[in-house]
């Protein structure tokens, strides 16, 4: 009976070594991550980061929180950042491009028609030399990233007439986020950049300061652009990847277990956010018909594909698009 007490006992003691991990660490400290995002409440991705931040908390068991800010409420994007890189306990949904002002290679993401497919998306893990880019970020930016398998979906150009190729954009004048990556993607594909927040668009739209804006189907009825806009011009021309990103030094502060739980719900939450989207696409291309809009589907992508060259050539990214697409077997 003592030996088989002393089993008992020896088999209790190694399950709770190996239960400790998270348990252990909400005994002793606890964390919040105040995280900022552009979008408005209705969006899918506030959902997603919802999903993400009560997940985070179950699994910590309270150890680690996430407090979702919608519609910038704490602050402009580039603001953010600038916060996160001196070690302040925040987190930010940003783009490729706006991270490309500190690491100029990783900006090629966010260039024309550089990836087709989420599929695509989620093999760029696979490549050494967006991990040497994110590594880099960390270690001289301060900017942890968590994740970047958040794909919003593919942008378009929505305006108030037609466009079926680079020419129908002359003069229009496009709101765009305030990096170069976007300014020049969207001058080479014919139209006129404008960089504005997100949230200006709408009233930019209403006073004619702007003549179109470049977003994802599911930005339209959750901004009501269909009461400014006419035409949805399906050009694809970027695959939105979004990188969720905190302060490297914060993420470095946490305990291992920590950042684990941190990291691997990101991104079981990107996943299930960006397929989401996928189903909610469908849902709203008839939706913008019912609203007045009009989808223009012939577009000429080969010839956007052949304008958006330019971007590449302007901001040297040739090469950089070059090594990443070696390393996903593409020619």
């Amino acid at each position: 009976m003592d030996k088989v007490r002393r089993r008992v006992c020896l088999q209790l003691g190694v399950a709770a070594a190996a239960g400790l991990g998270v348990a252990s660490v909400a005994a002793q400290q606890r964390f919040t991550i105040r995280y900022n995002h552009v979008l408005g409440p209705a969006e899918p991705y506030h959902e997603g980061f919802m999903t993400w931040a009560r997940r985070v908390d179950e699994r910590s068991r309270g150890a680690l929180r996430i407090e979702v800010f919608h519609s910038a409420q704490l602050g402009r994007e580039e603001d953010i950042i600038e916060q996160l890189r001196q070690g302040a306990p925040l987190g930010q949904n940003t783009d490729a491009a706006r991270l490309g002002n500190f690491v100029p290679g990783i900006a090629v993401l966010n260039a024309p028609y550089f990836v087709d497919s989420v599929d695509e998306v989620a093999r760029l893990r696979e490549s050494a030399t967006v991990r040497q880019w994110t590594d880099e970020l960390a270690q001289r930016h301060g900017l942890r990233v968590l994740s970047f398998g958040w794909v919003q979906g593919h942008r378009h150009f929505f305006t108030n007439r037609p466009v079926r190729r680079p020419d129908d954009l002359r003069g229009l004048r496009i709101r765009t986020p305030p990096a170069p990556v976007w300014q020049e993607s969207i001058r080479a594909l014919g139209a006129t950049p404008v960089a504005m927040a997100f949230g200006e668009m709408f009233p930019a739209l209403q006073q004619r300061a702007i003549d179109g804006v470049e977003l994802v189907h599911n930005n339209i009825p959750a901004g009501r652009f269909w009461e400014v806009l006419r035409y949805a011009n399906e050009t694809r021309h970027i695959t939105l990847v979004n990188f969720q990103v905190v302060s490297a030094r914060f993420f470095d502060s946490l305990p291992r277990e920590l950042q684990q739980v941190l990291v691997e719900e990101a991104d079981r939450a990107g996943l299930e956010t960006t397929r989401r989207i996928q189903q909610l696409e469908a849902e709203i291309r008839p939706q913008l018909r019912t609203r007045g809009m009009t989808i223009i589907e012939d577009v000429d992508i080969a010839a956007f594909r052949r304008a958006g060259e330019r971007a590449y050539e302007v901001l040297n990214l040739v090469e950089q698009r070059r090594a990443v697409h070696r390393e996903l077997g593409r020619s």
